[in-house]
């Protein structure tokens, strides 16, 4: 399926009488951010969050169904005849420890899955998408007078374990409500507050993680030809999969594999009789993709065989999410009207190795999707770090010190994202 796209002419005009004439009030949205950003829940833990949103959209009359695929909550506005467009926010936050000094920094910690505490913080930005899209519901709803179709308000759990939107469509999300015939989403990110990026193609990589066991035969250090050392497995292992991008992926093709973790014994005198790894791996092309997964498991079968291992090692995929690949006319009707509205604030930016899960809302029913990003660093402070060379410096999303300005990032984010539904329902008058 393909998007309706406005038509031109004074359609601008219109866009700017819309969001200026039914923007809510953005004072207590602002406090709704406080209120988030101070409150942060883990992946799976949303419930709070999910309840507050809740309220939100039941205030507006809006069909609205609760707890799919966990905590995911999805509201629904039917206006008559039109396309119907898919707005997606993510509600989740990050097991990090906040240093940004706010007034409103959480300090909250809480028991994560595995049963040790984690401090908590919304180093992600999630706090800004759930409230840059519960404003854009408010300025929707207010304005429909303006406009046909229907919106599918989607506010998302468990993004950061890149499994909440699987889980909501696993869950029966397109049997309770209208399957979309565009999906959207923005992302904040290190970018100048008041900017907005719209790309078409590729955005985000596909990210696959693996839990990798190796095993060995533990006995004394001092007698290591009595052992077969697990550990030294797992280095040679670790140094052996830098090579599979260097010569095994097509020079220029991006292709990421990283080793976040290794793990294996408990003392200096004692071979262990495992070590366990943690891999990444980032891609954009599918064929590469297939590739290095398999280049993977070779070079860790093989390492374990040549280290004479007494069985063969445990490889698990733990998450896996295919790339973002935003759609090209969709991209194009959407640089249209963000051009026209934020004019030299929209922006170019290359695509990044960062994944998502976003898209599965999409290929799930066979519609297109882009996800766009806005900024959330202080004007000045980005300028004078451009000015010095320094942008590689300032904190960026998943930091301790990751903190998004309030203004202009939440006007800008509320205007997109209202602006961005308006590019594709029916506009009357």
């Amino acid at each position: 399926m393909k998007p309706i796209v406005l038509n031109t002419g004074t359609i601008t005009e219109a866009l700017h009488s819309i969001l200026n004439s039914h923007r809510p009030d953005l004072k207590p949205i602002e406090d709704f951010y406080r209120h988030l950003h101070s409150s942060p829940e883990l992946s799976n833990q949303e419930s709070e969050t999910a309840a507050q949103v809740t309220e939100y959209l039941k205030n507006l009359d809006l069909e609205v169904h609760t707890n799919i695929g966990g905590h995911g909550v999805v509201g629904v506005l039917r206006n008559g005849a039109g396309p119907t467009v898919l707005l997606r926010a993510d509600m989740d936050a990050l097991p990090v420890e906040e240093k940004t000094g706010l007034d409103y920094a959480s300090k909250k910690r809480v028991r994560g899955a595995d049963g040790t505490e984690k401090p908590v913080m919304h180093a992600c930005g999630h706090d800004s998408h759930v409230t840059t899209l519960v404003a854009a519901v408010m300025l929707l709803h207010s304005a429909k007078e303006c406009w046909s179709g229907t919106l599918v308000f989607v506010f998302q759990p468990a993004e950061e374990n890149l499994c909440g939107a699987g889980a909501m469509i696993d869950d029966g999300l397109y049997n309770k409500v209208p399957k979309p015939d565009v999906v959207l989403s923005q992302h904040v990110l290190r970018m100048k507050a008041g900017t907005v990026n719209v790309r078409a193609g590729r955005l985000l990589t596909a990210a696959d993680s693996f839990d990798v066991r190796v095993f060995g035969r533990g006995g004394h250090g001092s007698a290591p030809q009595t052992c077969v050392d697990p550990i030294l497995m797992g280095a040679n292992i670790v140094t052996r999969l830098q090579g599979v991008v260097s010569r095994e992926v097509t020079p220029g093709e991006l292709c990421v594999v990283t080793c976040g973790s290794i793990q294996g014994g408990q003392t200096a005198n004692v071979i262990p009789d495992y070590c366990d790894l943690k891999l990444n791996m980032r891609t954009y092309d599918a064929n590469t993709r297939d590739r290095v997964i398999a280049a993977i498991k070779r070079v860790i079968e093989a390492e374990c065989a040549a280290s004479g291992a007494p069985q063969k090692p445990e490889i698990k995929c733990t998450y896996s999410t295919p790339a973002t690949i935003n759609d090209e006319a969709t991209a194009e009707a959407l640089k249209k009207t963000f051009g026209d509205y934020f004019k030299e604030n929209l922006v170019d930016m290359e695509p990044a190795a960062a994944s998502e899960d976003f898209s599965l809302l999409a290929t799930a029913v066979g519609a297109p999707y882009v996800m766009w990003f806005f900024g959330g660093l202080d004007e000045k402070t980005w300028d004078d770090a451009v000015a010095n060379g320094k942008l590689n410096e300032l904190p960026g999303n998943h930091s301790p010190f990751f903190a998004p300005v309030i203004q202009p990032t939440i006007k800008t984010g509320v205007d997109a994202m209202a602006l961005g539904a308006l590019t594709f329902l029916k506009l009357k008058g």
